[in-house]
């Protein structure tokens, strides 16, 4: 992805978290990343395309990170697809019927806050990325799969808990650094077309189904469908953070790690 789009959909993403998808125009996006309004269909097709294309590769960079870091064979994870984690009646666990199931991979089922809003959000959005620019460093969630595989072991080491641990911090990072997309998952799935639904969709059963691989070997007493259960709470506590985060942001990162750990195998 060229800096450009990657600024545009950075912006779109903070702007839709704080006014609302219909709330921003192509030309608000524009003017917040100093090019005009029709200069950004260079980029993109539409707004719609410029949502669709946020929660796409979130999700996107999210799976690939998840299948480096748990060893898993692309292509063979995602739900009714070969390698698919099976429910106890022998069919592929899909959130078929609605797309909260999926998408709860990257929003979690949170309350609303009354006490923050999406002004709070875009800051907070903001702040972590020229943080990460200031110091020269990005979150694990964004390096490359070969990247966050190797920070992922030199972290937790080789054991068989690594995995797991590893995933954990992994979308840890996204849940911090990336607090506007959690927000316009949620609030604005129903804003995309069928298309960009189920390519997201699509890529986020495939990383519900990492995680559920990651688990099971920890908690045998759990079917199927319980470990894929317990690993979409588990997504709803990490992805908390659009109203939680309000300590520092290690000494978050280091209560949502522990809590989450504790939650799925303690």
């Amino acid at each position: 992805m060229t800096p450009r789009r990657r600024q545009i959909l950075d912006t779109a993403a903070d702007l839709f978290a704080a006014r609302g998808f219909h709330g921003v125009s192509v030309g608000d996006i524009g003017a917040a990343v100093g090019i005009s309004g029709p200069a950004l269909y260079k980029h993109f097709t539409g707004k719609e395309d410029i949502l669709g294309q946020c929660l796409l590769h979130a999700s996107e960079r999210l799976l690939e990170g998840a299948r480096a870091l748990a060893g898993a064979e692309p292509g063979r994870d995602g739900g009714g697809r070969p390698g698919a984690v099976r429910d106890d009646d022998g069919s592929a666990g899909d959130g078929s019927g609605s797309g909260s199931n999926a998408s709860n991979a990257v929003r979690g089922d949170r309350d609303r806050d009354d006490h923050r809003d999406g002004t709070d959000v875009v800051r907070e959005g903001s702040d972590a990325r020229a943080t990460s620019e200031i110091s020269g460093t990005s979150d694990s969630w964004e390096r490359s799969g070969t990247d966050v595989a190797r920070e992922g072991r030199s972290r937790t080491g080789d054991g068989p808990g690594d995995a797991l641990d590893a995933l954990i911090a992994f979308h840890t990072d996204f849940a911090l650094s990336q607090p506007s997309l959690i927000v316009i998952q949620e609030r604005e799935w129903g804003s995309l077309g069928d298309r960009a639904q189920a390519q997201v969709r699509e890529r986020q059963l495939a990383y519900i189904e990492v995680w559920t691989r990651a688990l099971r070997p920890h908690r045998p007493d759990l079917s199927p469908a319980q470990a894929r259960a317990a690993v979409q709470a588990a997504f709803g506590l990490l992805n908390s953070t659009p109203h939680s985060a309000r300590i520092s942001r290690s000494a978050m990162r280091g209560l949502l790690t522990r809590m989450a750990r504790a939650a799925l195998a303690p």
